[in-house]
């Protein structure tokens, strides 16, 4: 739901930390005066007017730096504070679970993060420092995004089965006459309906989804209508759904997104969970999918309560040497190598496609000439000898196909399954709003 938020690039800082800010619960900007009112309550917690000002402050900046107009006061209020509710929830039950997130996990967090963003950690805290943010309040934001990452495994991902049968259906569902190396690059707008929802809701909802076809068609903005409307997950990012290939279009789209030309917006789509309208931003193409492989041969020493590390590296070193001086890899991997798996065939790995094997094992490999035995190498499963027999190119499309049909099928569920179970945890949610106020500069 929220991966962009421990990749995001530092310029301008302030919008791109917005980016991850939008999507947490409390965010503790200094002001000169706070206003501790409450501006909901969602179970047993609150959200303060304080909070809720500091959000809409933050996302009517980051609209307008997208070139896009804000609605109404009255309108950001609402989709803001909804935002709100629905984090708080998610928090609440986090919370209730014991799902904590300890020191060590967050500053490895922090860290990737600042590496990403091609900074030391101080340069890091030193530039967040310098445009007005407490580096205390960014921990804090990043411990509460790691938390409902951790949920949603939890509590969604972890149900999701991906059978070979949804592999084998996915992929012969695919029309023949569609380019499947396209990717699309989409906005979208949902109007929402509830599960068992009434013939008056229903009408309810379509009339709101005809309402904004007609102002688009009168040349309204699609990203500011989805900011004022949408119920979809990307709405305070104009809809947003970034760039999708096409086997990653959700099914609802797949026979729609093809036909439309750029900035084209869609007829009125129903759904299981509501309308939806979608818009064509941009198309690119790929090529097909190439893979360099790696034939090699292995050794290895497990080590254990009657091998040391030390003991099982010098034992290594031995072999290799016997191995250099004119005796059978494959012989010697039959007769001292722990893998049994690879040692009834001398060793023999077949071929290996990057990230097959562990990074330690992948790295040493990668570095040796044809032929040559590798030094002692340490990973997680002991010490290895390692030679490389072949290298080459093989075109990988088809099975690189199924992996991405396996991985399509299963984040398809998971946005499905976590929309269904979201919209539950709102329905189920006892919320009472208070009477809600902005202070004159938001």
């Amino acid at each position: 739901m929220h991966n962009y938020l421990l990749v995001f690039k530092v310029t301008p800082l302030f919008s791109l930390l917005f980016s991850f800010l939008i999507c947490l619960p409390t965010f503790a900007q200094a002001k000169a005066i706070e206003l501790n009112r409450i501006a909901a309550i969602v179970n047993n917690s609150v959200i303060t007017q304080t909070e809720l000002n500091n959000r809409i402050e933050l996302i009517t900046q980051q609209i307008l730096q997208q070139g896009t107009a804000p609605p109404t006061p009255a309108i950001l209020k609402a989709q803001v504070l909804e935002q709100l509710i629905i984090e708080t929830l998610q928090m609440s039950l986090a919370n209730s679970t014991g799902i904590k997130i300890d020191d060590e996990t967050l500053n490895r967090t922090i860290k990737r993060i600042a590496t990403n963003n091609k900074l030391s950690l101080t340069e890091f805290h030193n530039v967040l420092e310098n445009d007005g943010f407490k580096f205390s309040d960014f921990r804090e934001n990043i411990r509460q995004e790691i938390t409902i990452r951790r949920l949603h495994e939890r509590q969604i991902h972890r149900a999701v089965v991906v059978s070979q049968q949804d592999i084998e259906q996915f992929l012969s569902s695919q029309p023949a006459n569609v380019n499947r190396d396209k990717s699309f690059h989409l906005a979208h707008i949902l109007i929402a309906l509830p599960e068992a929802s009434s013939p008056e809701q229903i009408a309810s909802a379509r009339n709101k989804i005809d309402s904004i076809t007609t102002q688009l068609d009168e040349g309204s903005d699609f990203a500011a209508l989805a900011i004022s409307y949408s119920d979809g997950q990307q709405a305070l990012r104009g809809g947003d759904l970034g760039w999708k290939k096409f086997a990653e279009l959700p099914t609802l789209f797949a026979n729609v997104i093809p036909d439309l030309g750029i900035n084209e917006v869609s007829k009125v789509i129903r759904g299981p969970n509501g309308f939806h309208l979608v818009k064509l931003m941009g198309v690119k193409g790929e090529k097909r999918h190439n893979v360099n492989k790696t034939h090699a041969r292995h050794i290895l020493i497990k080590i254990d309560k009657k091998l040391s590390d030390t003991d099982a590296k010098a034992a290594l070193i031995k072999l290799r040497k016997r191995i250099i001086e004119g005796e059978s890899f494959a012989k010697i991997a039959e007769a001292h190598s722990d893998d049994m798996g690879s040692a009834i065939n001398g060793g023999d790995l077949n071929w290996l496609a990057p990230g097959e094997t562990v990074a330690q094992f992948e790295t040493a490999m990668n570095s040796l000439s044809l032929d040559e035995i590798s030094q002692p190498v340490r990973s997680a499963f002991g010490w290895h000898l390692i030679q490389v027999l072949e290298r080459k190119q093989f075109d990988d499309t088809v099975a690189f196909e199924r992996n991405q049909a396996q991985q399509i099928i299963r984040q398809r569920k998971i946005e499905e399954d976590t929309e269904t179970w979201l919209r539950r945890l709102r329905d189920e949610a006892y919320v009472e709003y208070r009477n809600v106020t902005q202070s004159d500069n938001t």
